[in-house]
């Protein structure tokens, strides 16, 4: 099955970065990198994705599309990216999780993919 692993970037991580040193910095996103080459060839895709600010939201407002700038949600807290993974079960999904989280030291959310239909 299909899983993807949403991190979720937070106010309290961007103030932690922004507090860093380059050298620091590098290490940090070196701990990703890292983690992802361990894992070549079963992350089947992913991307980190532009901040919040950069959103533009589509909803209907009495059957009308209504498009409003920013994102679906404000919060404290937004998807910064995801990866897409395949996991025999929940559990395994879940130890992706873990191993994800310590990397990124950020929330991951492991949600499975709905299944497609096949052809």
């Amino acid at each position: 099955m299909k899983y993807v692993l949403l991190f979720v970037d937070t106010e309290e991580f961007a103030r932690d970065l922004e507090a860093m040193g380059p050298a620091e910095r590098e290490r940090a996103y070196q701990r990703v990198v890292d983690w992802m080459g361990t894992h070549a060839g079963k992350i089947r895709g992913g991307n980190k994705l532009q901040s919040p600010e950069t959103a533009t939201t589509v909803r209907l407002d009495r059957g009308e599309p209504v498009i409003t700038d920013g994102p679906f949600v404000e919060g404290k807290e937004h998807v910064g990216g995801f990866w897409v993974i395949t996991a025999p079960d929940l559990d395994a999904a879940l130890e992706w999780g873990r191993k994800a989280t310590r990397a990124c030291a950020v929330p991951i959310e492991v949600r499975p993919l709905a299944e497609e239909a096949a052809d």
